[in-house]
């Protein structure tokens, strides 16, 4: 691995090419904070699907590609001197020193729950008038969910044991079933929603996220879809003239290679 000299001596280097992209490429110059944000947010999750994939030297081209963002945001902000860098670097080591008295200070904890307990206390000492003040609303509903119940559980406001969540799931599919049977269209959405949440406070209490549970099923389906599809073509003939039947055997071939 690097040095701290040689690691220090590479982010110079990347300050020095942006700050020439920012004054000579005609692409580079026009850009506004704005202008970046959907493509950071497009970096984020090519970083997450590299993680998923468990494809090291695509998560770190992904590291670097949003560093970028993050040197980029800076020489933008730096032009207008309402921060550079430095200012966001150390805004971000004055918090975490804040936020880690048991490092930093005297206070004493006995597990990581209690540091996150700590985490949600202090954050609301800063000024902050919900601890949901700080889960973002364009975050996707699943993730925002995950992030509600992780952020209220951190000041007590949470289940004790797993199957006392589980009940709830029970409850929840019941009353759905109960609308479905109803034919009340509103009441099965709020139901179905209702569901989705226990399910996603479930998988909290098995140590499942579940954006990743589910984002590995969706691959999983491509996966085990296209090799059906490629065993359609191998025969001559198109999914749509195929019996279910037919289908369902190229399906279960195809989970002898897509767990």
């Amino acid at each position: 691995m690097n040095s701290r000299a040689q690691q220090l001596k590479s982010l110079d280097r990347l300050l020095t090419i942006m700050d020439k992209l920012r004054a000579e490429c005609p692409w580079d110059k026009k850009q506004t904070l704005e202008s970046l944000r959907h493509l950071t947010i497009e970096e984020t999750y090519e970083l997450g699907d590299a993680i998923l994939e468990n494809d090291l030297d695509e998560v770190k081209k992904e590291l670097g590609d949003l560093l970028l963002h993050i040197f980029f945001y800076s020489k933008i902000g730096s032009e207008t001197n309402d921060f550079d860098i430095a200012d966001v670097a150390e805004s971000i080591s004055e918090k975490l020193i804040h936020r880690h008295p048991h490092i930093y200070g005297d206070v004493k904890v006995k597990d990581e729950e209690e540091v996150k307990r700590n985490w949600e206390k202090l954050k609301l000492k800063e000024g902050k008038t919900s601890v949901l003040e700080g889960v973002p609303k364009s975050l996707p509903a699943m993730v925002k969910a995950n992030r509600i119940q992780d952020k209220v559980a951190g000041v007590g406001f949470d289940w004790e044991h797993p199957e006392q969540v589980w009940e709830k799931v029970q409850e929840e599919l019941a009353e759905l079933n109960t609308e479905i049977k109803a034919g009340n269209t509103d009441k099965i959405e709020s139901e179905f929603g209702d569901v989705l949440f226990s399910m996603i406070n479930y998988a909290r209490f098995i140590n499942v996220n579940p954006e990743n549970a589910l984002e590995r099923t969706n691959k999983k389906f491509i996966n085990r879809f296209q090799f059906l599809e490629e065993a359609a073509k191998k025969e001559e003939k198109q999914l749509s003239d195929m019996t279910l039947g037919e289908m369902d055997v190229h399906w279960e071939k195809s989970k002898t290679f897509f767990n």
